[in-house]
């Protein structure tokens, strides 16, 4: 079985069914995080179940059809990662994590996974490591690109879940591809790694599905203090600064009026140059608005800054579902 450590306060190691009340608390702990995309995170309620859900990863353990580790910081558990599906006959394996709000922000998941992808390919010689993730997740499809897999594309409302049908993100890597060239899931993994994470933090800010609490303020964390946001989706473009934008989403995303939205990129392509960036992208989004559910997309396009404190954004402009504006 594979045990790794993650870092000098972090061990990766298997987890078995006699940990099931260690499971149970910290799945206590994660579910407000991770019940909308984790299956098992709402039927693990009590010790049974939390036994039963350990013991099922043990016998595909056995069978050599699947595993699943945990990741202890500071001697707690804070998350964990899985095979949920291991066959070594077609060489094609599932890679998924889950973490709780006090393991984040350290990397823990993307180098347990590292390690599960590199003993995938190395040791077990298989081909292909998948990822699949709701296409709402932002969390999930930046640790996808983190690791440096390629998004092959999207299962449209592939599986339902609280009354709602949802898109499924299909992510993966071949181990000719692996490590990944310039090995962007390393924490100083570069300019372009960089970028991605801001723009995946700013689409994450909105999500407020499945009890999600959306914080737009980590908006101006993103942003340098001058920047400006502007709407072309009508005739006449709306520039806004960041308090003009932030707090009417704020407002309308936590007071009923917009629930179980979520935004996310489809596609991107960045240039840099020196130390100034530009992102194109294409997005999806969805959601309830006035007990109306919608769906829609258009098209970002974002400059970005190198300052002392890192990249940063500097402007945004969207559009959404392209128009022709009147002759």
């Amino acid at each position: 079985m594979l045990t790794a450590p993650l870092d000098d306060h972090a061990q990766l190691r298997p987890l078995e069914p006699w940990q099931a009340p260690e499971f149970l608390a910290h799945i206590d702990r994660a579910r407000p995080l991770v019940d909308p995309w984790i299956p098992w995170a709402s039927l693990t309620t009590d010790l049974a179940t939390a036994t039963a859900t350990l013991q099922r990863y043990a016998d595909l353990s056995s069978a050599d059809n699947g595993r699943i580790y945990g990741i202890w910081l500071d001697g707690v558990l804070v998350g964990g990662v899985m095979f949920t599906r291991f066959d070594t006959s077609s060489g094609v394996c599932e890679l998924g994590c889950w973490l709780e709000e006090a393991g984040q922000g350290h990397g823990l998941v993307t180098r347990a996974c590292r390690a599960l992808i590199d003993w995938a390919f190395t040791e077990r010689g298989m081909n292909r490591v998948e990822w699949w993730a709701s296409a709402g997740n932002t969390r999930s499809t930046a640790s996808a690109r983190r690791l440096g897999m390629t998004r092959d594309g999207v299962l449209r409302q592939r599986y339902p879940y609280r009354g709602l049908r949802h898109d499924s993100e299909v992510w993966s890597v071949l181990a000719q591809e692996w490590p990944p060239a310039g090995d962007r899931s390393a924490p100083s993994s570069g300019d372009r790694a960089e970028i991605d994470r801001l723009a995946d933090l700013f689409m994450g800010s909105f999500t407020n599905t499945g009890g999600r609490h959306p914080d737009l303020q980590v908006i101006r964390e993103l942003f340098v203090p001058e920047g400006t946001i502007v709407s072309n989706t009508g005739n006449d473009p709306v520039i806004m600064d960041l308090d003009a934008f932030i707090e009417p989403r704020q407002r309308m995303l936590t007071d009923g009026t917009l629930t179980e939205f979520s935004e996310w990129e489809v596609s991107a392509r960045t240039e840099i140059f020196g130390s100034v960036a530009h992102r194109f992208s294409e997005y999806r989004k969805s959601g309830t608005r006035d007990g109306v559910r919608f769906e829609g997309h258009g098209h970002k396009t974002t400059q970005f800054l190198r300052t002392r404190a890192g990249w940063r954004m500097s402007s945004m402009a969207w559009d959404d579902a392209p128009h022709r504006l009147p002759g």
